[in-house]
């Protein structure tokens, strides 16, 4: 089971220990309101390019700035818990900003996973750059969306 580290100290102390180990770190992050298959198989794919795979997931206020004042749908100690139960997540942070550049400061991964249609360009590629780390973008699985669920089930109401 993953821990969900709360503090820059937590960052540096666990983070430190598998730096020392010589193992490789990667992020990806996002909301995981709803997890579903895609959000799986994305993380998945990321625990795939390392040893190490540290979650980097939006707070509810961050969720607010973003999808609006309905969202999130379940709070961001229930969707910490939860990410850190899934396999593939050995880490969770979590950050307040709408996207993740400080999150990647913060953490300084060897690789960043996003989604490939963010592009090369994507917002933390400067971040990413800036540790000497590499980004690698993943297609977009296809499915259904969050939103869209969500959106879905808003109508059966």
């Amino acid at each position: 089971m993953g821990i969900v580290l709360e503090t820059q100290e937590d960052i540096d102390r666990h983070l430190g220990e598998v730096r020392k180990q010589g193992r490789t770190i990667v992020t990806t992050n996002g909301c995981f309101d709803i997890i579903n298959k895609s959000h799986i198989r994305m993380l998945k794919e990321a625990a795939a390019q390392g040893d190490v795979l540290v979650v980097g997931l939006n707070s509810d206020e961050s969720i607010h700035q973003w999808k609006g004042p309905t969202r999130p749908i379940r709070n961001q100690d229930e969707r910490a818990e939860i990410l850190a139960a899934i396999g593939y997540v050995d880490f969770v942070v979590l950050f307040d900003e709408r996207d993740c550049t400080e999150f990647v400061r913060r953490v300084k991964p060897d690789v960043h996973v996003n989604d490939a249609s963010y592009g090369e360009n994507c917002v933390e590629a400067g971040a990413v750059k800036e540790s000497g780390g590499k980004l690698h973008l993943i297609p977009k699985f296809a499915g259904e969306s969050n939103s869209q669920l969500i959106e879905r089930i808003r109508k059966l109401e």
